[in-house]
């Protein structure tokens, strides 16, 4: 599905005519500005040539239609709030929540304009200038410094969770309907939860899982995260298994944090640092050929660290090792043949996959190597589902759009499976097939894989 957008202009004709028109009554100019971008960041800023080229890769853009919500138009405004000759208001600072940060449009830029680093330091600088509720800095307080740093905080969530999926209790209220007595937005929040059918990983993992086979071929230390760790142990599981069936070693390396990714994303950077400089003394000294992960967004943030602790001893040489598991799986040969798979599948490529780590054939060609598997080509594969971290939690109306669309093109497969390699697109694309009674089944590839060896 394409979508077209109007000749190249300059940002002055389009984004900013209309934003200026929109706040300048109302909003006198700073006297100065109100932020600094780091050095690298404005060096960034300044590649940007306003051909035009992202808007058609932009899901917000598609769906607006507005030249504030392209990334041209964004690059802008954030260019016009840091000089001081926009102020922060919340329709101003509006198009920027509404970015889901997908980084699309890097991959439609010509001049390699790395909007993901300059969104990310922007958000961070505009965290102390911008106007927030009590209950809004609550939240991010107890999200941000308490949930996701804190393992045994999210364990208890988790077994909560579990709790109430396995004693019956989901199932019981369901079918009282009691849930129809929650706000709306409670419902959707409800309906997001996953199927914890399966313990956390690593909390119960050995310290080594031997690769299968006579001979060895790599020997990687495995990063499980945060939340997959605990809400999808069933995928870390099936990779260790594809690992080691493919003659890899794997270390589990306990202690390990929080990737930061989600606090990155939202402008809370110096929590995500903390959090990066555990990993760096963690890892740091294993004997590997690889630290390897099976979450695009995890991925993208553990080969940014080089970024996020721009100059910190050992961020440069961690963030090299980072490999997804496609890439460490790419060229090597099972120890035992993989069994056929008579099936329809189409492949979801996820955002921080393919725009972030330049990540595709991979991940394809490993599944694609299962014989008897159909492949349909998925119309707008590369384009967002909505989920985006926990987009789908703060722009709900903007995410249920992008969503619908990809909904609507895995439909037009008729696919019997769906593959995506990103725990956040897995929730989103379950959740929007199962609320279109499609029959279809949601997979990371590596549990596609694993039950076939």
């Amino acid at each position: 599905m394409s979508t077209s957008h109007p000749p190249a202009l300059t940002v002055e004709d389009t984004a900013t005519s209309e934003l200026k028109a929109a706040t300048a009554p109302a909003v006198p100019a700073s006297p100065g500005p109100l932020f600094d971008f780091p050095d690298h960041a404005s060096t960034l800023l300044r590649s940007c040539v306003h051909c035009g080229l992202c808007l058609g890769a932009c899901p917000t853009y598609r769906e607006e239609g507005n030249e504030n919500d392209s990334p041209r138009g964004r690059l802008y405004i954030m260019k016009s709030l840091a000089s001081g000759t926009l102020q922060p208001t919340p329709d101003v600072v509006g198009h920027l929540d509404l970015c889901l940060d997908c980084r699309a449009c890097e991959t439609a830029c010509p001049s390699g304009v790395q909007y993901g680093q300059i969104l990310e330091n922007a958000r961070e600088a505009l965290q102390p200038v911008m106007p927030q509720s009590v209950v809004e800095r609550a939240l991010r307080a107890v999200f941000f410094k308490q949930i996701l740093p804190r393992p045994e905080i999210l364990s208890l969530i988790c077994s909560a969770l579990r709790f109430q999926q396995t004693s019956g209790l989901r199932k019981f209220a369901q079918s009282l309907g009691l849930m129809k007595l929650l706000p709306k937005r409670l419902r959707e929040l409800e309906a997001l939860q996953p199927e914890l059918k399966e313990p956390a990983f690593l909390e119960n993992a050995p310290d080594i899982f031997p690769a299968d086979g006579p001979v060895t071929k790599k020997r990687v230390a495995f990063f499980a995260g945060c939340v997959m760790d605990r809400f999808m142990g069933d995928i870390h599981r099936a990779t260790i298994k594809v690992l080691q069936a493919h003659g890899v070693e794997v270390l589990t390396v306990k202690g390990q944090q929080c990737c930061g990714a989600l606090m990155v994303h939202s402008g809370a950077a110096d929590d995500a640092r903390k959090l990066a400089r555990k990993n760096l003394e963690i890892f740091h000294g294993l004997k590997i050929d690889a630290i390897v992960n099976n979450s695009a967004g995890c991925g993208a943030q553990l080969k940014e660290y080089k970024h996020l602790l721009h100059g910190e001893h050992h961020a440069d040489e961690f963030s090299a090792l980072v490999k997804d598991v496609s890439e460490v799986l790419a060229g090597l040969t099972p120890v035992r043949p993989i069994k056929p798979l008579e099936k329809t599948l189409c492949y979801d490529e996820p955002c921080h996959l393919l725009h972030a780590q330049k990540i595709s054939a991979q991940p394809k060609a490993l599944i694609q190597s299962i014989p008897g598997l159909k492949w349909i080509p998925l119309p707008d594969a590369e384009f967002c589902c909505g989920a985006a971290g926990i987009y789908n939690l703060t722009q709900p109306e903007m995410a249920a759009k992008i969503l619908q669309r990809k909904i609507e093109a895995i439909a037009g497969t008729k696919a019997e499976l769906v593959a995506t390699g990103n725990p956040g697109c897995l929730m989103q694309i379950r959740n929007g097939c199962k609320a279109a009674g499609l029959s279809c089944e949601v997979l990371h590839p590596m549990e596609l894989l694993a039950r076939q060896l």
